[in-house]
């Protein structure tokens, strides 16, 4: 299993390599009246950290959440 996971992890990386590569023209994003001009892959690397951190997020989040619920029936009990 560990070898299928290292295959699909460099796989993974060699697509995200390929694409930087391909994706060096700068471009501006705007929001709220701030501007950035970054490389498109610089900002999509940007993106993909904040999507795993707000993941991250709610996940623990919810487990936090469903926790406090199932100690709270075990005490009813």
């Amino acid at each position: 299993m560990r070898y299928v996971q290292a295959a699909i992890l460099l796989v993974f990386l060699a697509a995200v390599g390929l694409f930087a590569a391909q994706n060096m023209q700068a471009i501006t994003v705007k929001f709220f009246g701030w501007s950035i001009s970054a490389p498109v892959a610089l900002l999509a690397v940007a993106v993909y950290l904040l999507g795993m951190l707000t993941g991250w997020t709610v996940i623990a989040f919810l487990r936090r959440s469903i926790h406090r619920v199932s100690e709270v029936h075990r005490r009813e009990r």
